[in-house]
């Protein structure tokens, strides 16, 4: 289990970031050979960040709308480094995005969806109590929410 870093903190961040969500839907929970390649697919990928320093992916968190529904929210240095990852015909998001294609052309056993925010510098802000490293401050690390970083409308001037 994760240290809880104890008191206020916020993420030490500043200038543009891109958040990518990303998740799929189990829409056929027996069509387990449908949706468990997506599924599987998303771990290979996460490897392969996590080796690649210099993709500009950051940090990743894993949340559950449902137990049919798993997402990720992905910070990355800026969305030109998302987008050349997942263009990268040698990486594994091309040959799961033709798998994805292939498994599920004519049915409706699972659906993937994703978003894309290009967050700029001053329009964010953090804050985290008491918990592990979490999101964009996992991400880039910590620093205590005090002085000139504790109301949020500072930390937005800084970010």
């Amino acid at each position: 289990m994760a240290d809880i870093i104890a008191g206020r903190m916020t993420a030490n961040h500043s200038g543009d970031i891109a958040v990518f969500i990303i998740g799929m839907r189990v829409n056929r929970l027996l069509a387990v050979g449908k949706w468990l390649p997506v599924f599987r697919a998303m771990g290979a990928m996460l490897g392969e960040l996590h080796c690649d320093l210099g993709s500009g992916f950051l940090a990743y968190e894993m949340c559950w709308k449902s137990p049919r529904q798993p997402v990720l929210i992905q910070y990355w240095e800026s969305f030109d480094a998302l987008e050349a990852y997942a263009a990268d015909a040698g990486k594994a998001h091309r040959p799961a995005w033709t798998a994805f294609n292939r498994a599920t052309k004519g049915n409706d056993a699972v659906g993937i969806f994703h978003e894309t925010y290009v967050v700029r510098a001053g329009a964010s802000e953090t804050l985290y109590n008491d918990l592990p490293a979490f999101g964009l401050g996992k991400a880039k690390g910590l620093v205590p929410a005090t002085g000139n970083r504790e109301a949020a409308r500072n930390r937005m001037a800084e970010s």
